[in-house]
């Protein structure tokens, strides 16, 4: 009995930021994106071997954004209530916050422990355009590897196709 009741428990824990994905990829108002690390173009030769254990950690990235409208306010509350109760859950750990009240504000949060992430969190908000959720999920990253890759993102010549679907999703 104990046994039973121990599984039932684990199995459920509540919304994870995962179902909330599934449950709002093909919702109206949401764009779903998921992102091939390909479209980054980075010549692995430049990179430092911190770098490339950083891009070699990274499997995926996914994005999902809501787009505010006249109409759809009330949903837009309900909905940025939920991934804020989801991303509140002490499992996601906060690595930093940023941005202000008029051009919207950002925070990066993770999963895992902190020289060994398994996913990291980005989320934005701004009042008057919606939100962004975008999930890099891979296995042993490293805050600080990843950083250093982030640095050699304006050497890449990136594939932005898929990322000009999000900019004319809020215009």
């Amino acid at each position: 009995m104990v046994l039973l009741v121990a599984t039932l428990f684990s199995c459920n824990q509540g919304p994870s930021l995962q179902t909330y994905y599934v449950d709002n990829q093909e919702q109206p108002n949401f764009l779903s994106i998921d992102v091939p690390l390909s479209m980054l173009n980075i010549d692995k030769m430049q990179l430092s071997e911190d770098q490339k254990n950083a891009y070699e950690s990274i499997k995926k990235l996914n994005m999902l954004a809501y787009k505010i409208k006249a109409d759809n306010m009330d949903d837009y509350e309900a909905k940025l209530t939920e991934i804020s109760t989801i991303l509140a859950d002490p499992k996601y750990q906060e690595l930093m916050r940023g941005g202000n009240p008029e051009d919207g504000k950002f925070i990066v949060k993770f999963l895992g422990e902190e020289d060994d992430v398994d996913e990291f969190i980005v989320f934005g908000n701004s009042d008057d355009k919606g939100f962004i959720v975008v999930r890099i999920l891979g296995k042993e990253m490293n805050p600080n590897k990843i950083m250093s890759l982030v640095s050699t993102l304006d050497k890449a010549s990136i594939d932005d196709s898929q990322l000009n679907q999000f900019k004319a999703f809020f215009n």
